[in-house]
Order: C-alpha cells, then structure tokens, then sequence
C-alpha cells in the first residue's frame, strides 16, 4: 500500500557552478511545500556536497539526475550520475561524503547500468495537524448568541 504523503520530486541537470546554489534552492522550496521546514538547511547541505562530489570528480559538463521522495517518515536524496567509480569515505574530511554522513540518518551508493547512485536518508515524519480549539465559554457561564441582538429584543 502506497502512503497517501509518498512525494517525489526529480530533475536532471548539468553540474555546473551556477546549478548547484539554484539545485539547493529548489530542493528547499521543495521541502517547505511539503512542510518540511527543519530539515531545510541540513538536507540543503548533504544535497551540495553531493552535487560538488559530482561537479569536482566527474566534471562540470556532466549530466546528473537528483530525486528528492518523501514518504511521510523518511526523506531520501539521491544524486545519480554516469561515473562507474565509486566514492570513498575519506579519514579526517571535513567535507564531501564526511559532511553528508555526519547531516543524515543513513547514506550509501550503489552501482547501476549507467553509472552510479549516491544517497542519504533523514528521518522526517510529517508534521502533526491540530484542529480547531473549541470556543471558550464567555465569563460567568454566559454562552455567546447564535443570533443577532435585534432579533431578540
């Protein structure tokens, strides 16, 4: 069964300079749409680093393919490109897949046909709705009117 709250978002785009601040730029309007305030800045910023990953180690002129999904519990980006190698976990980074293990829940990659995927999930439940307050009864135990004072005089 599909959650109701199950959104998804993708786009394809060249890794230039200029498209990665416009990429975080969507991706947090995305996320605000769906209500996902606080997790604007850190998945903004996994979201960069991977984008960077792409834009440093495959080139500028490369194409790749970000997908945000949001299932009503858990937010997934996912950055997939047409580079087979793979990226490393490099000791004492303070950036790249460093930044984006240390701002997620859960990441990895994996190998596909045409290149590889490079994700990262957050825990994110949607938010919880409250219905209308009930009226509070007026001083006195007085109750408000349903009509008009001029009809009851």
């Amino acid at each position: 069964m599909t959650d109701p709250l199950d959104r998804r978002y993708q786009v394809e785009l060249q890794v230039s300079a200029e498209r990665v601040p416009q990429l975080r730029r969507i991706v947090a309007a995305h996320l605000r749409h769906w209500s996902l305030e606080p997790h604007v800045r850190p998945v903004c910023r996994a979201a960069e680093e991977l984008l960077t990953n792409v834009r440093r180690h495959v080139g500028e002129t490369s194409r790749c393919v970000v997908e945000l999904r949001w299932t009503g519990r858990h937010l997934t980006v996912s950055v997939a490109d047409d580079d087979a190698r793979m990226p490393r976990l490099l000791d004492g980074g303070g950036g790249g897949l460093s930044r984006v293990m240390a701002l997620s829940d859960s990441w990895g990659t994996c190998r596909t046909p045409d290149g590889k995927v490079v994700w990262f999930t957050r825990y994110a439940e949607a938010p919880r709705t409250t219905g209308l307050l009930p009226r509070t009864p007026l001083p006195g135990g007085l109750t408000a009117r349903s009509r008009p004072l001029a009809e009851l005089v």
